[in-house]
């Protein structure tokens, strides 16, 4: 029997072996809005834990009541005025007006016509990446396989060689490991990544300077915003978010994905005898296990939340998981349904991707690589098997896999 006083969410090791979906129904059901100490914080200093579907979108969707400028959208906002500073500019951390207009930058490059001009190569990137390890009946799952087709992706979106890719990979997870001592990351490592990322964006710049190029990084440059382009601090902030959000969040739900269908042999089976469940099985991906566990927000005057009394300057962190499990939207929410989406319009109703002025930019690139990686591993990695220990990112945020390891049937090497 779970009680209210052993939660504790802002303790990565709560996370150790997935969310933590016994506290979230617990909450859902009792404390939708719960008061969360944070001693790290400070004696008396805490959160509001939000995890009902309709109290997340009310937040979401209230960008004048719930600012992500005031602390920005991460659970402690950097003790430096400077850092905060820094960290205001970059789009997910912005408060209309100014989110539609930066927004607005980098939308065109986003738009499904767009992303879909780029299926064809795509997809045979896909193929290249089974066709490595397929052969070989196993594989290092994240490293061999989910972490390829959103590096290529991101890096041809930006003109970035694909030689580098690796680099981004490394600095990405030093970046977003700083709660894992297996990777053993210091604060000063994480900045160093940063500043990694922001001179590598300096260097793209330059290069488009000297030859413009039509590409994403050409359209945040080439930008305009209230008659000025981006500066250089707020064009590498948006490179920053951009290859983060790009390379880490597909590549966590592409692992996320494959260790469902191995630990559901039936819904595998259900995708191999029909293929055109795979978009909505994509679906399903998103909502059972999503990349993102939460994000904050902070509130913008005295109100009342879920019966409770907020005051302005309280921060209130929207947990993901919990709204893409709420039973009040979605039926038997615990029980995995690759067919799910055909019955409950999943795709309009989970929160993977938020709701709001901070609906992701990317979801649609995001899906159309989920569906080619997953179109080709059903019908190539057959009866895929954990071949090893499964390594979880200690985190509170993103809900990572570092370590996969898997086996299934090797495909013959003429195939």
């Amino acid at each position: 029997m779970v009680e209210l006083a052993e939660i504790d969410l802002l303790d990565p090791d709560a996370f150790k072996d997935g969310p933590p979906f016994a506290w979230f129904s617990k909450l859902r059901k009792e404390q939708p809005v719960f008061w969360h100490d944070d001693p790290v914080a400070g004696e008396g200093e805490g959160v509001w834990v939000i995890t009902r579907h309709k109290d997340v979108d009310y937040v979401s969707k209230n960008p004048k009541l719930f600012s992500s400028y005031a602390n920005t959208c991460f659970t402690r906002p950097p003790a430096d005025e400077m850092a905060l500073a820094l960290q205001r500019t970059s789009l997910i951390n912005m408060d209309p007006p100014d989110h539609v207009r930066y927004r607005r930058i980098i939308r065109n490059a986003f738009t499904p016509r767009m992303v879909d001009s780029y299926e064809p190569h795509f997809r045979e990137v896909v193929k290249g990446i089974i066709d490595r390890v397929a052969p070989a009946g196993r594989c290092e799952f994240v490293r061999d396989v989910a972490s390829e087709m959103p590096l290529v992706a991101i890096c041809e979106l930006m003109g970035i060689p694909l030689e580098d890719r690796y680099d981004f990979f490394e600095w990405t997870n030093t970046m977003l490991g700083m709660d894992d001592p297996d990777l053993n990351v210091s604060e000063a490592s994480a900045q160093e990544a940063q500043l990694a990322i922001f001179n590598y964006g300096r260097k793209l710049a330059e290069m488009h300077r000297k030859e413009p190029r039509d590409n994403l990084v050409g359209a945040l440059l080439d930008g305009i915003v209230e008659g000025e382009h981006l500066t250089e601090d707020e064009f590498c902030n948006f490179f920053m978010l951009l290859i983060i959000a790009g390379n880490e969040t597909t590549r966590t739900v592409t692992s996320q994905g494959m260790k469902l269908l191995i630990d559901h042999p039936d819904e595998l089976r259900r995708l191999e005898e029909n293929r055109e469940l795979i978009p909505h099985a994509v679906e399903e991906f998103l909502r059972y296990n999503t990349a993102v566990i939460h994000f904050t927000r902070t509130a913008t005057q005295d109100l009342e939340l879920g019966g409770k009394q907020l005051r302005k300057g309280d921060r209130v962190m929207m947990f993901y998981h919990s709204a893409n499990h709420d039973e009040e939207v979605f039926q038997c929410p615990a029980h995995f349904d690759v067919g799910r989406n055909t019955k409950e319009d999943v795709r309009n109703r989970h929160r993977a991707f938020g709701i709001g002025e901070h609906f992701c930019l990317g979801s649609h690139l995001a899906r159309l690589q989920l569906r080619l990686v997953f179109s080709e591993i059903v019908g190539r990695l057959r009866n895929p098997q954990m071949d090893g220990e499964l390594i979880r990112l200690r985190s509170n945020f993103i809900n990572g896999i570092k370590d996969m390891p898997i086996r299934f049937d090797p495909e013959p090497a003429t195939a």
